[in-house]
């Protein structure tokens, strides 16, 4: 029988990100960032003159960040030993929503911490990608983590039979969101998440989510 497989995303789960671009958008720019707010088109202001930079505006500093910042982000408590975990039981592909010309970075930066695993990037919804490889590994049982609701949303649709986990690794952005509608659970500790994910493997593959978030 094929192992099952663990699709995992890597910013604010795997890695800290947003609390490492706040303080370099501080640093570098003079911008103060509300990484609690889930609307970044509101969340970056300029201290020198109050100015709310425009959300097209927010995507250049991201691309400047991934250039040449990424050696600050953090590894995410737990996670490594979590992913040592499955892996004894499971094959791990990180699906990364970065430009296809970030992947060798990212798998250099993951190797930093000791986490080397397939390295997939991605643009927009993730529900085609998982779906694609959901058919390339067949996998037994397949369980996707990620921090943003409408990626569970994109995996309810495309790959219906994932198990999904929604996970904010930083304290600040988790306490102001709920759990994600088309997620089946929601845990931002990887000690309880590495134990729930191994259950859903013994579990076999997901039950249809009922009602709007179940047909999204």
């Amino acid at each position: 029988m094929s192992r099952p497989l663990l699709i995992s995303d890597c910013d604010e789960v795997l890695l800290h990100m947003v609390r490492h671009f706040r303080d370099w958008l501080d640093e570098t720019h003079g911008i103060d960032f509300a990484i609690h707010q889930e609307d970044w088109g509101e969340a970056l202001v300029r201290r020198g003159t109050g100015e709310v930079v425009p959300a097209e505006q927010v995507w250049p500093y991201l691309d400047s960040f991934f250039d040449t910042e990424m050696r600050r982000q953090t590894l995410v408590p737990g996670a490594l030993d979590a992913l040592e975990r499955i892996d004894d039981q499971a094959d791990i592909v990180i699906l990364t929503n970065l430009g296809d010309h970030r992947q060798a970075p990212r798998m250099e930066q993951l190797a930093r911490h000791s986490i080397r695993h397939r390295v997939e990037c991605n643009q927009g919804g993730k529900g085609r990608r998982l779906a694609e490889l959901i058919a390339e590994y067949r996998p037994s049982v397949t369980v996707f983590v990620d921090d943003l609701a409408h990626q569970h949303a994109s995996v309810a649709k495309a790959a219906p039979e994932a198990w999904r986990l929604h996970m904010i690794a930083e304290p600040l952005v988790a306490a102001r969101r709920g759990k994600a509608p088309a997620a089946h659970a929601r845990i931002d500790d990887w000690s309880e998440a590495a134990d729930w994910i191994l259950d859903r493997f013994a579990q076999g593959p997901a039950p249809a989510l009922t009602g709007p978030a179940g047909a999204a």
